[in-house]
């Protein structure tokens, strides 16, 4: 099939806030009561039901597919109507901007225009990081439907490593696609976390296993600079600070403005439980309230780390039992996070881990978890 025939024929364009939004009923967009089937991709079939949801996808409908990091929910990024979906599956607000996903580096140039003075080290970091876990923030096509950019004039992008995503992108071009869960909340390194998420709001999931990485991708703004490029730092993830230094100047990026983030999963309050969350420096911060029930988020599950016995916890989470190994910390955190968000629950308390390397990005989720709540 060839990209041209991807793309929406959605007819007029209505104005939405700040975005043109396709002429559809948003209500058209939420699959009320319609059936979310589950295709598992396993070693020997994955090709097959790769292709499945690449039918689906052609139509003009959302699937849920694995990734290295979390789940995504895909739609062809140039069809505006399909795109809508994704918002309204998610109940996520126009304006939180998504990821495009690309087969790699050759792609590029159809969702973004690489300034010149920037080239080699786009190029460089596309070489050392794709297929994988780091979003490069550059400015937009014009061919990128103003709503996957939620309006601005730049564009998130990267190359998944996972088989099903660089099959799906090789096959279709460039794909939308943020985490497969609903707006704010925990995202999901399964199928069945998926499927708690969107079942009913979706037509199809593809099981590829759990996520290998666990933590979503690092996002860089890449920028020309007086003597070396400049990339701004807007979210920590797998690919590290550290890594990142040897292809120009990192800097932490700036406060977002309330409802004007520049990149997804950046807003002071997201991946949060339905229990609030509180996140103590010292074991001796936590002080708890009478007939409260409280679960505890701990990074080695070690008594001297002083919480485990702090209090009589109704339920424990271990991220890295023992030594408190980061990677491990990183591929269980949000699975570790979700099965501590029951009803029985009040509170979640969290022990911080080493903010350095990837603990940067576990800290980075776990503040804005436990951020004040919209």
């Amino acid at each position: 099939m060839r990209d041209s025939e991807l793309k929406s024929e959605a007819g007029e364009d209505c104005r939405g806030g700040d975005l043109f939004l396709p002429a559809i009923p948003w209500v058209l967009c939420l699959h009320g009561g319609v059936q979310t089937r589950v295709e598992i991709a396993d070693f020997e079939n994955w090709r097959e039901v790769a292709g499945e949801a690449a039918e689906v996808l052609s139509s003009g409908e959302v699937v849920a597919v694995p990734t290295e990091t979390v789940y995504g929910l895909a739609a062809c990024a140039f069809d505006a109507a399909a795109v809508a979906r994704i918002f309204a599956a998610k109940e996520r607000p126009a304006f939180d901007p998504l990821i495009v996903h690309v087969s790699g580096l050759r792609d590029l140039g159809r969702v973004a225009v690489v300034p010149e003075g920037i080239k080699e080290v786009v190029k460089d970091l596309a070489e050392a990081f794709w297929p994988g876990p780091l979003t490069l923030v550059l400015p937009r096509h014009e061919d990128v439907p103003d709503l996957v950019t939620s309006g601005l004039s730049t564009v998130a992008v990267r190359a998944s490593n996972h088989e099903v995503m660089r099959y799906l992108t090789k096959k279709l071009g460039p794909l939308a696609a943020p985490s497969a869960n609903r707006f704010g909340r925990i995202s999901p390194t399964s199928a069945s976390a998926v499927m708690s998420e969107l079942e009913g709001r979706i037509p199809l999931i593809v099981d590829g296993g759990a996520c290998t990485n666990g933590l979503e991708s690092t996002i860089v703004a890449v920028e020309e600079g007086e003597k070396r490029p400049t990339l701004r730092l807007l979210r920590p993830g797998p690919v590290t600070r550290e890594e990142l230094r040897r292809f120009g100047r990192v800097v932490k990026a700036g406060r977002v403005t309330p409802g004007r983030p520049e990149a997804p999963g950046t807003l002071e309050s997201h991946y949060a439980p339905m229990a609030p969350v509180h996140l103590f420096e010292k074991p001796e911060e936590f002080v708890p309230e009478e007939g409260k029930n409280y679960a505890l988020l701990s990074y080695r599950g070690d008594p001297r780390d002083g919480y485990v016995e702090r209090h009589a916890w109704s339920r424990v989470e271990v991220l890295s039992p023992g030594k408190g190994k980061l990677a491990e910390a990183a591929v269980r955190f949000f699975f570790a996070l979700r099965a501590l968000d029951t009803g029985k629950i009040d509170a979640i308390v969290a022990e911080p881990v080493s903010d350095v390397g990837l603990g940067s990005a576990i800290m980075d989720r776990l503040r804005r978890a436990a951020a004040k709540r919209p």
